[in-house]
């Protein structure tokens, strides 16, 4: 009985130990950065030498090289000009931002979609952290708004899966997908790797400027996590919903209704899938009934 219990509460609310025990699935992704869209020191090694804080090597001097980088012993002891060489490095933490809002405490099938959504955050994190890469987050709900800065080891990674499971907002106010990607876009650093994993209900198009400027600095990616029933609603039948305050009974035969809600979910998809090409962001649909593993899998490709 105990196990029915946990195994049913798992589907509504995500608890620490699932999100360790992802840590051999996330194994066999690879988050290799497609470009790099800003300059900047950090822990990429690129395979091209130049000016960087990483010693590369030092050979003899050549027409061009900086002065400032000569080996004055190697260059003494040889008697010939030595110049020292650095790899350059690169930026590139990861920044995840999760929609818990009340939208996404739903599912008829599956998982909560905030329950897939974590599990979609999580193996990213264990994925980034055995790449060595720094994790940090966002997590937005009615509740308010938590931001995690970027932090390296399995230190920077259980604060996260902390925050997953009991996230404690400093921000108390009311956020929404437009407040939480102008926050989004203030701190991620440029040259992170960004995934927002939401239902993007409620998108607009403030909330679109900011995925533009984001995308400008920034390579992002859109998690669009759903529910079949969001896709298409059962053929005939009167179905109660509730959200334990309000309640409503809605009937599926009305063939009209059917199309409607279908073209809606289609439409926003559509939007989606659009604004992504148009901005250059990365995309995947994610089920409450898909294997996050598998749906990930698509990036590392």
């Amino acid at each position: 009985m105990s196990a029915f219990v946990i195994a049913e509460n798992e589907r509504v609310k995500v608890s620490l130990k699932s999100l360790i025990d992802l840590a051999k699935p996330a194994a066999t992704l690879k988050l290799r950065p497609k470009q790099i869209r800003a300059a900047q020191s950090g822990n990429y090694l690129s395979p091209f030498k130049g000016r960087g804080m990483a010693y590369a090597e030092t050979r003899l001097y050549q027409p061009g090289d900086d002065v400032r980088r000569m080996d004055w012993r190697v260059t003494a002891r040889t008697d010939k000009p030595h110049s020292k060489v650095f790899c350059e490095e690169r930026e590139r933490p990861l920044f995840i931002s999760v929609d818990y809002r009340p939208s996404m405490a739903f599912a008829t099938r599956g998982v909560f979609k905030s329950v897939q959504a974590a599990k979609l955050a999580a193996l990213l994190a264990w994925a980034a952290q055995q790449q060595g890469d720094r994790i940090g987050g966002q997590i937005f709900s009615a509740q308010g708004c938590l931001e995690l800065k970027p932090r390296s080891g399995k230190a920077g990674l259980l604060r996260f899966f902390n925050a997953l499971v009991q996230p404690v907002y400093a921000n108390t106010n009311d956020n929404g997908l437009e407040t939480a990607l102008s926050r989004l876009q203030h701190h991620a650093h440029p040259g992170s790797r960004v995934y927002v994993i939401s239902d993007f209900r409620g998108l607009n198009a403030a909330a679109e400027t900011h995925l533009a400027l984001l995308s400008r600095h920034c390579e992002v990616v859109l998690l669009h996590v759903f529910d079949p029933l969001e896709t298409r609603l059962p053929v005939a039948g009167r179905f109660r919903f509730t959200d334990k305050v309000k309640e409503l009974i809605f009937d599926s035969s009305d063939q009209q209704q059917q199309r409607l809600f279908q073209q809606r979910f289609q439409q926003r998809q559509t939007h989606l899938k659009i604004l992504s090409q148009k901005l250059r962001l990365g995309y995947l649909l994610c089920s409450t009934q898909d294997s996050p593993q598998l749906i990930l899998n698509n990036i590392s490709r």
